[in-house]
C-alpha cells in the first residue's frame, strides 16, 4: 500500500485529508510539527510527502530543505500563502507541486494521483536505464567501457571524472533521446544531491571541450536539457 505522510497542525483539516487519503486506499501517516516529520519519514519512507507550508517548531520550507538533503521523495505544499513569490521559493527549494487554502478534496485528490504516477514514471525510466548500463557503447569513434571504466576516442583514451563519465554513458546509451536537467540530477548525482541545474550545465561543457569537434553532437534542447545526436552509432 502506498504511505503518504501529512504534515499539517490544523487538527480538523488533518483529519478532513487523512480520511479522504485512506477512503481513497492510501495507508497515512501523520505529523503535527516538523521535527516530528522529519523523523517520521526517515523511519518510515513514505512514497508522498503533503506538507503544510506554517507549522510549530520548524516551518515547513525548513523541513522541505532537510528532506531534499537525503531524499527524492515528491512533496506536495499545502499554504495559504497565494504569492507568486511564496511559491516559486518552494518550488525552487525542492517542492513539487503547490495547493493553495482552501482547496477541494478532489483537486487535492488528482494532485496527489498525479505526482504518486509521475514519481513511478520515473523508477521505471531509471530502472530501464540501469539494466541497459552494462555493456561497452560506441558513438562513431568513440567507444565507452564500463566495467574498464574507460573513453576511447579514435584510439586515444579521455580522462573523465567520474561525473563527466556518467553523464557521457548515459547519453550514448540512448543518442536522440532528450534528457531533462531534473532527470540527470536525479540519475547522476543521486538523492543525496542539493543544489541547481548549473552542475548539469557546467558538467557537459566540460565534456563538449574534451571530446573536441564531436563535443558539438551533445546538442542543447532549450527548455528542456540535453540530448547526444543521433545517428552517430
Amino acid at each position: 500500500m502506498t504511505t503518504i505522510l501529512l504534515v499539517e497542525d490544523t487538527y480538523d483539516l488533518a483529519q478532513v485529508i487523512m480520511r479522504e487519503l485512506k477512503t481513497s486506499g492510501y495507508d497515512v501517516l501523520h505529523a503535527s510539527d516538523g521535527p516530528t516529520a522529519l523523523r517520521l519519514h526517515t523511519r518510515e519512507l513514505p512514497e508522498l510527502v503533503v506538507l503544510d507550508w506554517m507549522l510549530p517548531k520548524m516551518d515547513g520550507l525548513e523541513v522541505l530543505r532537510r528532506l531534499r538533503q537525503s531524499a527524492p521523495t515528491p512533496v506536495l505544499m499545502l499554504t495559504a500563502r497565494g504569492e507568486e513569490t511564496d511559491r516559486v521559493v518552494g518550488l525552487e527549494l525542492g517542492a513539487d507541486d503547490y495547493l493553495t487554502k482552501p482547496f477541494s478534496m478532489r483537486e487535492f485528490l488528482a494532485r496527489v494521483r498525479a505526482l504518486l504516477r509521475r514519481a513511478e514514471q520515473v523508477q521505471q525510466i531509471l530502472q530501464a536505464d540501469q539494466a541497459r548500463a552494462e555493456g561497452a557503447v560506441s558513438y562513431k569513434g568513440l567507444i565507452l567501457d564500463p566495467q574498464a571504466h574507460s573513453v576511447m576516442l579514435d584510439g586515444t583514451e579521455l580522462e573523465l571524472s567520474p561525473t563527466e563519465f556518467e553523464m557521457l554513458h548515459l547519453l550514448m546509451r540512448s543518442p536522440g533521446r532528450a534528457f531533462s536537467r531534473t532527470y540527470l540530477l536525479d540519475t547522476i548525482w543521486g538523492e543525496a544531491y542539493v543544489g541547481g541545474d548549473r552542475s548539469v550545465d557546467n558538467t557537459v561543457l566540460r565534456l563538449r571541450k574534451k571530446l573536441g569537434p564531436m563535443g558539438e553532437d551533445i546538442e542543447t534542447i532549450w527548455g528542456v536539457g540535453y540530448r547526444l545526436r543521433s545517428g552517430g552509432i
